[in-house]
């Protein structure tokens, strides 16, 4: 689908949206790897088992999916600007709230409902679904540099937050970092006043189509299914790669510590592991724009099974050091795809509330695949059965991702190809 040049929508302020989406999702996403890298710390102050502070960060992940429906729909009918700065606000407050907490009650609901619906579920996928809006033609791109602040996040946070709960414990630790991130989200948030092309009612010749098109094509089978058949199996492929993905991401500390190997080594691990994500996202994004969003994500997801399972035997410093760069490299551009293939596959009129499904069951995903580490490492001991567990969830996933290939191959794409527009 080819549009003229005086079409696009695309502008530099898009850039500019482009830029401060990544910082916020860099501080948003650092606010998940507090509970990571103090997991212990946490749980030996309050003496619960680690299963509780798992549950925490599970927490976290589930009300910040089901806030990504809700402020996404606040956004696509007022814009963007009052999703963020609630998000601003509230993520802080919320940070503040579980440093101060003395009960699992207060410690769990305020990573749920503060934390992570009022907090975190703007800076997921609305500002994703709202950099979309800004983008015609190089959207994959644009995806793939957004979405690195997740893995910015990774790079960046862990190391300063270890070496925080190291010397000062781990309440003072998400306190200053509560403050820091409504110091820092609160200016970002600004730059989202401008409304996006599509909410000034000038959008691309393609949602003027849409717009005008019959139901009946609107509708249009997507993979030679029901469009919602289509969605439905892209959410079960993105909960299966997100339970075996969080495995390592939220247990990776504790599981070198276990080893013999200090937090410091653990965190750095991380880090290691998430700046890997960071150079293979933009990669990822570069190669969707050539291949699709499917085909990558295909690659990605086989990748990231191979990582998984190489954990299991490593055993070593260096081995785990290896593994690590490999996993970030295999796992860094999977969760944008998804964003991506919801554009390839439908209507852009559809993205907001579809991108917001999938991204609300790959938090779900996320969540459980952390809590079900915690819990099985309390019933056996030992890291090794969850991640075998984390490799069994991405084999079910790349059935469905398989199953889709295939499915494109032999239908082609989605309701977005019926759209005609003139040159």
């Amino acid at each position: 689908m080819n549009l003229a040049k005086s079409e696009s929508i695309e502008s530099g302020y898009g850039w500019w949206v482009v830029i401060a989406t990544t910082l916020m999702i860099s501080v948003a996403f650092g606010s998940g790897y507090l509970v990571v890298v103090g997991l212990k710390p946490i749980a030996a102050d309050f003496g619960w088992p680690r299963q509780i502070p798992s549950a925490g960060y599970a927490a976290a992940m589930f009300g910040a999916g089901v806030g990504g429906i809700l402020m996404g729909l606040w956004a696509d009918r007022r814009g963007m600007v009052g999703p963020a700065m609630t998000g601003a606000f509230c993520l802080g407050l919320g940070l503040i709230a579980v440093s101060q907490s003395n009960s699992i009650l207060t410690f769990l609901g305020a990573q749920l409902l503060i934390v992570g619906l009022l907090g975190n579920g703007a800076m997921t996928s609305p500002l994703l679904t709202n950099v979309t809006h800004w983008f015609d033609r190089r959207m994959g791109m644009a995806i793939a540099i957004a979405s690195c602040g997740q893995a910015l996040a990774g790079a960046v946070w862990p190391p300063i937050f270890r070496y925080a709960m190291e010397h000062y414990g781990w309440r003072e630790t998400m306190l200053a970092y509560g403050l820091f991130s409504m110091a820092t989200l609160v200016p970002l948030a600004l730059v989202m006043r401008r409304p996006s092309p599509n909410m000034h009612g000038s959008g691309t010749s393609e949602d003027k189509t849409v717009r005008a098109t019959p139901d009946s094509q609107r509708h249009a089978p997507v993979l030679g299914m029901q469009p919602n058949t289509a969605q439905a199996l892209l959410c079960g492929a993105i909960l299966g790669c997100c339970v075996a993905m969080s495995m390592p991401l939220v247990h990776i500390v504790s599981y070198c510590s276990d080893l013999g190997f200090s937090a410091a080594r653990g965190a750095e691990m991380l880090s290691l592991l998430l700046f890997s994500a960071f150079i293979s996202r933009l990669a990822y994004g570069w190669l969707a724009d050539r291949v699709g969003g499917l085909k990558t994500l295909l690659l990605g997801s086989s990748l990231q099974m191979l990582g998984l399972a190489f954990y299991i035997y490593a055993e070593s410093l260096e081995s785990l050091y290896l593994v690590s760069i490999f996993y970030g490299l295999g796992y860094g551009g999977v969760v944008p795809m998804y964003a991506i293939i919801i554009r390839e596959l439908f209507p852009s009129h559809e993205a907001g509330w579809r991108i917001g499904v999938i991204f609300l069951f790959g938090t779900l995903g996320m969540a459980t695949g952390g809590y079900l580490g915690g819990v099985i490492y309390d019933w056996t001991a030992t890291y090794r059965l969850a991640f075998l567990t984390g490799v069994a969830f991405n084999i079910c996933n790349l059935v469905l991702v398989i199953f889709m290939v295939r499915r494109q191959g032999s239908h082609g794409g989605g309701a977005e190809r019926m759209v005609t527009v003139p040159a």
